[in-house]
């Protein structure tokens, strides 16, 4: 009975490490399981966006993989009316690494007038917006 016992504990623990090759039971139908070939070349490449002019909600992004290199950019326009833009890099020689870029000129509003008076009356310039150099960081 221990020799039994031992044999059945032995292919329990051979099937569940992977060692043995267990054909699954059919029923009659087609079993709802996939293969998956976990090692298959990883390749797509994908494009995103939106442009609703109701909530003024304008982004988009593109994105390709190619094995173990993803390269890509996406876009936000800002509250202020400036575009950011920001292009990644991703694989695993140099990990993460993305580059902003802001572009076009910030717009102000000017203040609204309190009882028909204007508080603040100074004119309103769009300045072009200046950056440092980019900072990479890598794990």
């Amino acid at each position: 009975m221990i020799s039994k016992v031992l044999a059945l504990t032995a292919f329990i623990a051979f099937a569940h490490a992977g060692l043995l090759q267990v054909a699954p039971v059919s029923h009659g139908y087609a079993s709802p399981h996939r293969v998956e070939d976990y090692y298959a070349h990883p390749k797509y490449e994908f494009n995103y966006g939106v442009q609703d002019g109701h909530t003024g909600d304008h982004k988009s992004q593109h994105e390709q993989r190619d094995g173990d290199v993803v390269k890509g950019y996406y876009t936000v326009a800002e509250p202020d009316g400036t575009l950011r833009t920001v292009h990644y890099t991703a694989d695993d020689h140099n990990g993460f690494n993305a580059v902003v870029e802001k572009s076009g000129y910030p717009v102000h509003p000017a203040p609204a007038p309190v009882h028909g008076k204007v508080l603040f009356a100074a004119p309103v310039h769009a300045a072009p917006v200046h950056h440092a150099a980019p900072t990479f960081y890598h794990n």
